[in-house]
């Protein structure tokens, strides 16, 4: 039987975590690219079925991904083996909600900003509601990347890049729901796209951010794994949820939740 080495495991390690950090970027450029290939804006209902789709994702990764984890990680039995998954669930559905409130974005389709008032311009705020998307998906796959650097069996490298791919599959609609409303308000395809792209950058930031965290506070490992996925239900709940309900085809976008739910669950649960 062959063991790993540690250099062995180092350059797993490593590889894992430049995937991980990669995958979910290259379904926002991919995403974005749709501006190129579209001539007009995408369908209402096709959005609302990419919405639905991308919600489906984030809540199967909340719960397989992250929390079921957390709760692993934590005592065998009693109150404390849900706490620290409690606490962060709430401390991250915080965060998202703050950050709700101080910064100033607007939602594709929408005529209304949202937070405080500024002077940036629509196309601006637009980049920054999906920005704001992307923190807590970032946050997901930093605290799993950081799970497996740590060795813990609870998270493996699979499972972890799973979920990376299950946040690149649904940020593949985020990047085309930046960029197509971009280029319809009159940007040329070639600064949609870049804004589009540019708008997933924050994710590798975030886990960045998340993974050199938990090097220096490894017991909040199961507080940070329940934080991302506070953050990512708060966007679900907040945002996605509601806009493929609204007019319409709803019943398009519970289609595209179901579809993205079962992808990740099976993706999540195979590897």
């Amino acid at each position: 039987m062959h063991y790993l080495t540690q250099y062995d495991f180092i350059i797993l390690t490593m590889n894992g975590i430049i995937a991980g950090l990669g995958i979910p970027v290259i379904g926002t450029v991919l995403g974005a690219a749709c501006v190129f290939f579209i001539k007009d804006k995408i369908n209402p209902s096709m959005n609302k079925a990419l919405l639905g789709f991308a919600a489906g994702v984030m809540v199967a990764a909340s719960i397989w991904s992250l929390l079921i984890p957390a709760m692993e990680m934590s005592a065998p039995t009693g109150f404390m083996k849900i706490f620290p998954s409690v606490v962060g669930f709430v401390l991250g559905m915080g965060f998202l909600l703050l950050l709700d409130i101080l910064t100033p974005h607007q939602h594709a389709g929408e005529q209304h900003s949202e937070g405080p008032r500024s002077n940036l311009s629509k196309s601006s705020k637009l980049v920054l509601a999906i920005t704001l998307h992307n923190i807590p998906e970032g946050m997901a796959v930093g605290a799993a990347l950081a799970a497996v650097m740590e060795q813990s069996h609870f998270v493996g490298m699979a499972s972890a890049i799973a979920l990376a791919i299950g946040m690149g599959i649904q940020n593949f609609p985020e990047g085309a729901i930046v960029s197509m409303p971009l280029r319809g308000a009159g940007n040329s395809r070639v600064k949609s796209f870049i804004m589009g792209a540019l708008s997933g950058l924050v994710e590798p930031i975030a886990a960045v951010i998340t993974i050199l965290l938990t090097s220096i506070i490894l017991p909040g490992l199961p507080y940070l794994l329940s934080f991302a996925a506070g953050a990512m239900m708060y966007v679900v709940v907040e945002e996605l949820i509601p806009e493929t309900q609204s007019g319409d085809h709803s019943n398009l976008g519970t289609i595209g939740f179901a579809i993205g739910f079962v992808i990740m669950m099976i993706l999540d649960s195979v590897l």
